[in-house]
This record gives C-alpha cells, structure tokens and sequence, in this order.
C-alpha cells in the first residue's frame, strides 16, 4: 500500500471512529436534554484543568459569545457555575456543579463502556496512545526522554 493509500485509510478509520463515538454521545446526551456541544462543554471541563470562556471557546473552536451562551445555558440547569479566577478576579473559571459532575461521570462511564477502543487490550491502547499522542503534539514520548547514558559517545566517534 502506497502513503497516500495507507494515509486515506487512516482518515476513513479516524472518521469511522468519531461517527461511533459521536453516535454514542448523542444518544446520551438526548436523554440528559442536552446538544452534542453542550456534552462535549461537560467533557471537557471534566479534565480538571482551569477553564475560561476564552479557553472554552479555543477548545470547541467557536466564537467567544457562543461559548458563553453555552456557558449560560449549562449554568441554567445548574451543571456549571462561573467563579473568580484564582489569580485574575476579573476573569471567570468555569466549573461544573455537583449535578455536572454527576452528568459528566455518567457520560465518561458510559463513553468509556462502549469506546471502540474497549476492544483493545490494554497494551495496544497504550501503544495507540503514544501514537495519537504523537499525531495530535507533533512529538513522541521518546523525545522527551533523555537518551541512555554514552549514546552520546557514539555520535562523537
């Protein structure tokens, strides 16, 4: 198989796997009452890490004030509340309510439960990680690891 080929597949298997991803999501997030968009906001606040609007809005690659009514909505139906930024108080921190967390580990159980990666075992997801790692960073593991001592030695000689 030639790169080109081989680089089709991989795009037809990346879209294979969103569509049942994304087929999955949208049944749950249809019984929770909300959009794909709002589960992908609970999502993604799920990774714990500080979240502005702002940031929000990078992540889901939309404007600022479609972010922020998403934001409007979630915090509506008390799965999100905004709160002052632990070092900016002019800025505001998203962060999901117990009721949003409550939503959001129902979404990641079930998500995880019917992952198409659940047919891997652990090893080849592990390996797959680093790939995709890889694919989305632009750098492997192995370039953040420091080369076994006297490597270096070899390349003098």
């Amino acid at each position: 198989m030639d790169d080109t080929r081989l680089n089709e597949e991989l795009i037809d298997c990346l879209f294979a796997i969103r569509t049942e991803i994304g087929g999955e999501l949208k049944e749950l997030a249809r019984e929770a009452g909300l959009t794909d968009t709002q589960t992908d906001v609970l999502w993604r606040l799920s990774r714990g890490e500080a979240m502005t609007a702002r940031r929000l809005a990078d992540r889901l690659q939309c404007d600022a004030s479609t972010a922020t009514s998403m934001i409007d909505r979630l915090e509506k139906r008390a799965l999100v509340r905004r709160v002052p930024h632990p070092i900016d108080r002019r800025v505001k921190v998203i962060q999901l309510t117990d009721a949003g967390c409550a939503l959001r580990d129902r979404i990641i159980a079930h998500t995880t439960l019917h992952s198409p990666f659940a047919r891997l075992d652990r090893e080849s997801r592990l390996r797959l990680h680093a790939l995709l790692l890889e694919v989305v960073t632009g750098t492997s593991e192995l370039d953040s690891t420091p080369p076994p001592a006297g490597d270096n030695d070899k390349e003098k000689r």
